[in-house]
């Protein structure tokens, strides 16, 4: 017993050090577009669900943090600013699906077709659900949904969402290099890592503890590896309800979704995993104190239909164009530590990620940091 947990959280230690200087990297690119990009102009930028908005909302939460949480609780201050609410949805599922960090982690983890299926997928995904939301969604719940949401009940990470450092004047390089610019950066790089640690432990742990314990057998039977055509069509329905149970949502969701790829899920339901870290319990939990009971079994719903619908369009995109990989050779090994890239890289960003963090604390960081979960006063951005 001793020797099989001791093998799950070398397998965790593994993956976590192969990603490491990956993660640090993603998230100081997040940081740098936050602190370049304003918030304050989000509500007014999405009036409607028409394609522009939509696009608007796409390229917006490309530009926020990663965060689940974050973004889900964003989506609604959004929402009660006076956003559409179809546009606040697209906003928080590009937040979680189209963020720098993903792409670099899913890149080192999964290969550059996987992660190319993800912005494939992302928009088709988000084109889905507006197509849904015109067709299902009443006037009666929209306002019953936004009678919720101006209580303002609390969920995770409120005051992390509603954090507003950006620096709007100059060029983008004196931006990035003045002084306000660069505690922006620091701030936005140590809240990134403080609202979506546990996440990423909690995934790596699970990863870990699956890719040590489960048999291969199990995966192939559960996946239907030996139907070929029916696993297409069951990976997509299936990938998004693992992802409902795990508990993991962002970037902590990619080391579980390799072990499932190495497994034998198929290309369309390793996508349609990932897509689904805003349905996962606690967010719709969330959800429901948010919007309330029937509008969180609402978007439940049309989210799994989205992201069902558009992993399997990427399947049958990626299918037709020879895109999807033959080899299953996602990076779940062994702990091991050698004198090679990943080592040197590793020591370079956590120099970086350290330096980052000493900005952050001579810059009132902490206290920053101790508002992360609880809302601003409104009017109030930091």
């Amino acid at each position: 017993m001793t020797e099989s947990i001791l093998r799950a959280l070398s397998m965790a230690f593994a993956m976590g050090w192969e990603i490491l200087w990956p993660l640090i990297l993603g998230f100081a690119l997040s940081a740098v577009v936050q602190a370049v990009v304003s918030h304050r102009e989000m509500a007014r930028l999405l009036p409607n669900d028409r394609p522009r908005s939509i696009a608007t909302a796409l390229a917006l939460g490309a530009a926020s943090s990663s965060c689940s949480y974050a973004a889900v609780a964003l989506a609604r201050a959004l929402f009660r600013k006076g956003a559409n609410f179809t546009a606040a949805m697209a906003f928080e599922m590009a937040s979680t699906n189209l963020v720098a960090e993903l792409s670099i982690i899913m890149l080192a983890f999964l290969g550059w077709e996987l992660t190319l299926a993800e912005f494939v997928g992302a928009p088709i995904m988000v084109g889905l659900l507006v197509l849904l939301f015109r067709r299902f969604l009443s006037r009666e719940f929209l306002e019953e949904a936004k009678t919720q949401a101006d209580k303002g009940i609390a969920g995770r990470m409120e005051g992390h969402a509603e954090m507003d450092m950006s620096v709007t004047e100059g060029t983008l390089w004196q931006r990035m290099t003045s002084e306000k610019g660069l505690a922006a950066i620091s701030h936005y790089f140590v809240m990134d890592w403080a609202a979506v640690w546990l996440d990423i432990v909690g995934g790596l742990l699970i990863a870990g503890a699956l890719a040590a314990w489960v048999p291969p057998d199990f995966w192939q039977s559960f996946f239907l590896v030996d139907h070929p055509l029916v696993a297409k069509l069951w990976g997509p329905i299936v990938g998004p309800l693992v992802a409902v149970v795990s508990f993991v949502c962002s970037v902590g969701n990619i080391p579980l979704a390799a072990v499932l790829w190495n497994g034998g899920i198929s290309f369309g339901g390793v996508i349609a995993f990932i897509f689904a870290d805003l349905i996962i319990l606690p967010i719709l939990n969330i959800s429901r104190k948010y919007y309330g009971l029937k509008m969180a079994g609402f978007l439940f719903v049309t989210f799994y239909a989205a992201m069902a619908g558009a992993a399997l369009v990427v399947e049958l995109i990626f299918g037709v164009l020879g895109l999807v990989p033959a080899q299953r050779n996602a990076r779940v090994a062994e702990a091991s530590i050698t004198w090679d890239y990943t080592t040197w890289l590793n020591i370079a960003f956590v120099i970086l990620a350290g330096l980052l963090v000493w900005r952050f604390l001579k810059t009132g960081g902490p206290a920053m940091l101790r508002m992360m979960n609880r809302s601003a006063a409104p009017g109030h951005s930091h």
